[in-house]
């Protein structure tokens, strides 16, 4: 029920939620238990009443993320299913550019394990070996986490900001000194439509390229 300010009252998913909306807008370093408050409305011992301390706060928005994550199903195949569940995970950290942070200081928490069972089930029961399938899921991780990582800290969001900072930085220096920046800036990043996000796309495909190999080679994983 609505308080009579016409908030809903505070509980454990309505702190989390603040938090993450803070993150987003403020970044993590800004995730005070004070500023938090503030976020609510409400003085920040307040909050003591639903999350024991920042530490439970940040494991409650790894939760938060990892919910975002699309789980494999039975209904596709493993590939289909290892490339929905990565391309749904970098949508997330895209959308959350902290999420790698949390999620690397998160505990074994029981959404962080439901993942991964989900995970490994899809590929054992498609024929990876144990071994194969922890190759597996190091390789995509490394992937999707690095590939969130590097995207966080570019500095543009959007193919137009992209291609504006490539010609100043095409401006700084001499196509001679420098002739395949230059031809891969004029003939690829500064094209129209040309998009950055879609090269993580086609690594993926290559990621799941080489997998596919190695399971058709015995599934063992050397």
């Amino acid at each position: 029920m609505p308080t009579r300010a016409g908030r809903s009252p505070l509980s454990r998913d309505r702190v989390l939620r603040a938090a993450a909306a803070l993150a987003d807008r403020d970044g993590l370093a800004a995730l005070t238990m004070r500023k938090l408050g503030q976020e609510l409305g409400v003085e920040a011992m307040s909050l003591y009443k639903h999350v024991a301390n920042k530490d439970e706060v940040l494991d409650g928005l790894a939760e938060l993320l990892l919910a975002e994550f699309d789980p494999p199903t039975d209904d596709v195949g493993w590939r289909e299913a290892m490339r929905r569940h990565a391309v749904s995970a970098r949508a997330t950290l895209a959308r959350h550019p902290w999420g790698p942070v949390v999620l690397s200081r998160s505990g074994p928490s029981p959404a962080m394990l439901r993942n991964l069972d989900s995970v490994i089930g899809s590929l054992r029961r498609s024929g990876f070996s144990v071994e194969l399938a922890a190759h597996a899921i190091s390789l995509l991780d490394s992937y999707v986490y690095g590939w969130a990582v590097q995207e966080a800290s570019l500095p543009f969001d959007t193919p137009d900001e992209l291609a504006e900072l490539t010609g100043a930085i095409m401006e700084g220096f001499s196509a001679e000194e420098y002739p395949h920046l230059a031809e891969m800036g004029t003939e690829l990043i500064m094209r129209p439509g040309y998009d950055h996000g879609r090269q993580f796309e086609w690594g993926l495909e290559l990621v799941l390229d080489g997998l596919e190999r190695a399971l058709g080679e015995g599934g063992s994983g050397g």
